[in-house]
């Protein structure tokens, strides 16, 4: 997919209202009950960022970020405010060999729980613990690597034996995403005012 490694503007971000979106299938049957067909393994995002526009210097930023993007076609880094950080949790265990691990945050309610590969994390911010220790980034045997754009740690050849040892990971991230239409449909009533429609960003699989 086609990708700029850029992200949408932050303030105006902040003020997007949306979240996450299930795709499901629902029958009602004659005695009135529900038969449910799950048609997405994992969500996607979707805002409404028309609702972040507050001055003209934000429609100016807008506009410039929607042409240097051509529409809906290239995908940018998006910055969910509601959900931007993975606190430390297990991301995988060394099995004596492998060296590549996706970073992954694990979403727990009740007795269930969702798993979601984290694509874009924002670089500095990530961490990574191996056995309990953590370890620096770097291209040294007992260091680990990431990817910024997969999401992939890669771990120092030091660091992938003994088999047993919990892998362990943190970070801020942005998601995937692209506009859900080729124009804005802005209404202007004056130099300074103006009606802002739905303006959707939605996320993408990379």
């Amino acid at each position: 997919m086609a990708f700029h490694d850029v992200r949408f503007p932050d303030k105006i971000a902040l003020g997007a209202t949306g979240g996450p979106l299930w795709s499901t299938n629902v029958v009602t049957t004659a005695g009135g009950h529900e038969r449910r067909n799950q048609n997405w393994a994992a969500s996607r995002g979707r805002w409404n960022v028309g609702s972040g526009l507050k001055t003209r210097v934000d429609l100016e930023t807008l506009i410039a970020f929607f042409r240097a993007r051509r529409g809906r076609a290239f995908a940018f880094r998006f910055k969910d405010w509601s959900d931007f950080a993975m606190p430390r949790q297990q991301i995988g265990t060394t099995d004596g060999s492998t060296a590549t691990f996706q970073i992954a945050k694990t979403y727990t309610s009740g007795p269930s729980s969702q798993v979601r590969a984290i694509q874009l994390p924002v670089a500095g911010t990530v961490r990574c613990w191996v056995d309990g220790t953590e370890r620096t980034l770097g291209g040294g045997v007992l260091q680990f690597q990431v990817n910024t754009v997969t999401g992939v740690i890669t771990l120092g050849t030091g660091l992938r034996s003994p088999a047993g040892m919990p892998v362990e990971a943190s970070c801020e991230f942005d998601v995937p995403a692209r506009f859900d239409a080729d124009e804005l449909g802005l209404t202007l009533e004056n130099f300074f005012q103006g009606q802002w429609p739905d303006i959707t960003v939605i996320e993408v699989r990379l």
